[in-house]
């Protein structure tokens, strides 16, 4: 399996930023057009735009943080990662569309830009990871602006041709022989600038605001499971679609009950004579209360099964078993009668305990002589 960040150089825990920074640093270096007829720097130039189209995009980054692959379904890593494919293309265009576009005299107009994913991090209770439940969540984003409709313009004002680019939403100069494009820092590529902004968004066209999303949480999420709600992230830029909202589960301990994958695991005592003579108890489930037969002579730390009582499987029809381990209480206080009881108890018995155990140790020496 190809080390994505290794080619990139950053580290697992790298912003979409930095990804984008180390990507362009290395893609000029080893781009065709300037290591001509170079066989290894082009194999270096099609690995890294293989690695940045995977880590640039959250869906497939979250994928191949978990399953080693984009798609998270165990396919060949150069699967769609091809330097001319249509996916490097708007990647192509993204970081080096200013640059060619000196040399083709096009216009590059601002497209249309998806929206930030967001990240909201949920506790929930072990009852309601194995069950499943729905919560209401208070997400903060930026929405679009209701004084002027996203315009980012005042009410009756418009925007006006950019006077640092003339709207053609470029700034040429020249550097050494080449003539080169950058996108206009004032309209930020569109060719118009907001002289007069509106006063609630100040031009921005969008303001914060609260949005409560319902979500419903799937049974047998664990602690690190991520839900993805599709366009509720971000709004996005120039007409372009919202991200997405991933919610990241982390699941609380429980003072009863461990998990264990699948396995819900829990200690519950029995008195001395109960271990002795046997008997039946309750147990307590996350579904409700379980009778349990307890067999005469049962030691500490005898383990009973109950079947289908435990966590379900994620997206599947299996679920998992609890299991109920027995131990025996002592008590730290008995009451005079309690005493006197096992006082005739420990007469009555003598020391069988004692003999049998001696017994059986000097069997043991006899046989290994």
């Amino acid at each position: 399996m190809k080390d994505y960040y290794r080619i990139l150089g950053v580290s697992r825990d790298a912003t979409d930023e930095e990804i984008k920074k180390a990507y362009r640093r290395l893609a000029l270096k080893y781009h065709p057009d300037r290591n001509p007829d170079n066989k290894e720097a082009e194999e270096k130039f099609k690995e890294i735009n293989e690695a940045y189209a995977c880590l640039s995009d959250p869906e497939k980054r979250a994928n191949y943080d978990r399953f080693g692959t984009p798609d998270g379904m165990g396919a060949t890593a150069d699967a769609g990662f091809g330097p001319f494919t249509s996916t490097f293309s708007d990647i192509f265009e993204d970081i080096f569309g200013d640059f060619f576009g000196a040399f083709t005299g096009q216009r590059r107009r601002t497209r249309p830009t998806r929206g930030a994913d967001l990240r909201y991090d949920l506790t929930i209770t072990l009852e309601e990871a194995v069950k499943g439940t729905e919560k209401e969540l208070r997400i903060p984003r930026w929405v679009s602006c209701d004084v002027c409709n996203g315009t980012g313009a005042k009410p009756g004002f418009g925007p006006v041709t950019c006077p640092d680019c003339n709207g053609s939403g470029q700034q040429r100069f020249q550097q050494g022989f080449f003539t080169v494009s950058r996108t206009c820092g004032r309209c930020g590529g569109t060719g118009q600038f907001i002289s007069t902004p509106c006063t609630k968004c100040r031009g921005e066209g969008k303001v914060r605001r609260y949005r409560n999303v319902s979500v419903r949480i799937p049974p047998g999420v664990d602690t690190g499971s991520r839900l993805r709600m599709t366009g509720e992230g971000e709004l996005g830029e120039h007409g372009g679609p919202p991200g997405d909202l991933y919610i990241v589960i982390n699941v609380k301990p429980h003072k009863f009950f461990k998990r264990e994958g699948l396995n819900l695991y829990c200690e519950v005592p029995i008195s001395y004579p109960q271990a002795v003579l046997g008997g039946e108890i309750e147990v307590p489930t996350l579904f409700g209360t379980e009778k349990i037969k307890i067999p005469s002579g049962t030691p500490s730390g005898k383990e009973f099964v109950l079947k289908g009582l435990g966590v379900p499987r994620l997206g599947g029809h299996s679920r998992g078993d609890q299991i109920v381990r027995i131990y025996i209480d002592v008590p730290k206080k008995l009451t005079p009668k309690q005493k006197e009881l096992l006082q005739e108890y420990a007469r009555l018995s003598g020391d069988e305990v004692q003999k049998s155990f001696m017994e059986r140790i000097k069997e043991f020496f006899s046989v290994n002589e």
